[in-house]
């Protein structure tokens, strides 16, 4: 490869693993992160590209000078340049046919020679160097001396919701069920989730998996997070949504969650269901049991279509605090918009969550209705963590 088809390359990979993970690659990949990354591509684009082929990219980009050089083909180049780009899916054998000469990987390399070809600007004299240094110094100083206790990182009350804008604003989908995704929109003002089959937890019968899970990176280690519903009223059993922490994309680690959920399941025992605030604990693969943290039940009813449950539930949200291992969980329920969190409980816990999801589920479970979760607002705060 060339001098600018080498840089082409570094970029290019670098650009898809923004698009999939939602944020800079800094390190080497690790082995479930390589293998999402190609099955987030093979979903997307119809092609394939081996997860051991995408660590070892992520490791001569990282690591230039002392990795092992990779050398990859113009089609798996192109691959990279189609997923980024969205193209439309195809398949080896339509690619040969119509599209061997892989434009996307030429057109996007072309871009980047011309980028590459601007007059590089003049080095400015040392002494003149030393001064900016100084003065960059003394401004960082007194950032860091006048910034607040707590800075946003974001927010969004969900009037925009193209995949482009979503995507330039940090999130990235997981598990897309692309029928249910059209209808993120159909609801002004809101996001629109859907209750559909999935899970988290790790078992024999079935491989976790959470149809759209909307996620986002994480980059401080202490912060607050929330999520604001909509008439959002959960009427059968294992009906859920809320605010997920995950410490991989491909629910190998620990997790974390938060829900607002319907339960009506005793062991057999008559009891009314009751909607409930929920906080799960999951220890990773190799332990599939999970830990109920908090259980709270809001309503216990005999239905769920009660005047004062849609009253009290036409506007809920839920909170997520973290200092250090310290995890503060809220909730809110109020006929008023402008409602306050009650403090559920605390939680200590082991975990060093990497991303955020927010998230509609069912179970995995073939009956139960599938309905919509309207979701109105979302906060991401990072704190100064306290010693």
């Amino acid at each position: 490869m060339t001098q600018v088809e080498l840089q082409a390359f570094f970029q290019l990979f670098k650009s898809v693993c923004a698009k999939c993970f939602g944020h800079n690659l800094e390190q080497q990949l690790s082995q479930p992160e390589s293998r999402h990354l190609s099955n987030e591509i093979e979903e997307n684009t119809g092609l394939v590209v081996g997860w051991k082929t995408l660590k070892n990219y992520s490791a001569y980009v990282i690591n230039f000078d002392t990795a092992k050089p990779q050398t990859p083909s113009a089609a798996t180049l192109d691959t990279l340049a189609r997923y980024l780009v969205d193209a439309p899916v195809t398949t080896e054998t339509q690619r040969k046919r119509s599209e061997a000469h892989f434009g996307y990987w030429f057109q996007y390399l072309e871009q980047f020679g011309e980028i590459g070809d601007l007059p590089r600007i003049p080095q400015p004299r040392r002494w003149f160097a030393w001064i900016w240094l100084i003065l960059a110094a003394v401004a960082a100083v007194g950032f860091f001396w006048l910034m607040p206790s707590q800075q946003l990182i974001y927010s969004t009350d969900f009037q925009q919701l193209e995949a482009s804008f979503l995507q330039r604003n940090g999130w990235f989908l997981l598990s897309k069920d692309s029928t249910h995704w059209q209808q993120r929109s159909e609801k002004p003002g809101c996001l629109s989730l859907f209750t559909l089959a999935g899970d988290n937890w790790h078992s024999k019968l079935h491989t976790p998996k959470i149809p759209n899970l909307l996620t986002r990176a994480i980059k401080g280690d202490c912060f607050s997070t929330e999520v604001h519903f909509k008439d959002f009223i959960p009427k059968e059993n294992w009906q859920q949504s809320g605010l997920i922490l995950l410490e991989d994309t491909v629910y190998a680690g620990k997790s974390l969650r938060l829900s607002l959920a319907y339960n009506d399941y005793y062991g057999g025992y008559d009891y009314p269901g009751e909607v409930i605030v929920q906080t799960v604990a999951g220890f990773g693969k190799d332990r599939t049991n999970v830990e109920e943290v908090h259980h709270h039940s809001l309503f216990s009813i005999q239905t769920t279509d009660s005047a004062i449950v849609r009253n009290n539930l036409q506007f809920s949200g839920l909170r997520i605090e973290k200092q250090g291992q310290r995890f503060r969980f809220l909730y809110a329920a109020s006929p008023y918009e402008n409602f306050s969190f009650k403090e559920l409980g605390s939680y200590d816990f082991d975990i060093k969550p990497h991303y955020l999801g927010v998230f509609a589920l069912k179970g995995f479970v073939d009956t139960g209705a599938i309905m919509p979760v309207r979701i109105r607002f979302f906060r991401l705060e990072e704190t100064n963590c306290i010693d």
